[in-house]
């Protein structure tokens, strides 16, 4: 057992729940919004809803020869994971 805040917690039970902050932190987030900003990618999103279970891929203008391609996937709990993007060309 540990101490967390004085009071007794399972190592368990500690270790599933920094994991699982850890994980949803860095990579998933509750709603497209926050993943996108995530990234600084609202203003490149054309407002396109994403399924569950759905990946997303688009090329964002943003003035260069080729664009910037942007990918987002929305997993089974309706969860986004964080943007894959980089310049193309």
């Amino acid at each position: 057992m540990s101490l967390t805040h004085g009071k007794p917690v399972k190592r368990e039970t500690l270790m599933l729940s920094l994991f699982k902050g850890q994980t949803m932190k860095n990579n998933f987030f509750p709603t497209l919004s926050e993943a996108l900003e995530s990234e600084n990618l609202s203003h490149a999103w054309p407002c396109t809803p994403i399924a569950y279970g759905q990946t997303i891929g688009l090329t964002y203008d943003d003035g260069s020869k080729y664009g910037y391609y942007v990918s987002i996937y929305r997993d089974e709990r309706g969860f986004y994971e964080r943007p894959v993007h980089y310049k193309r060309g």
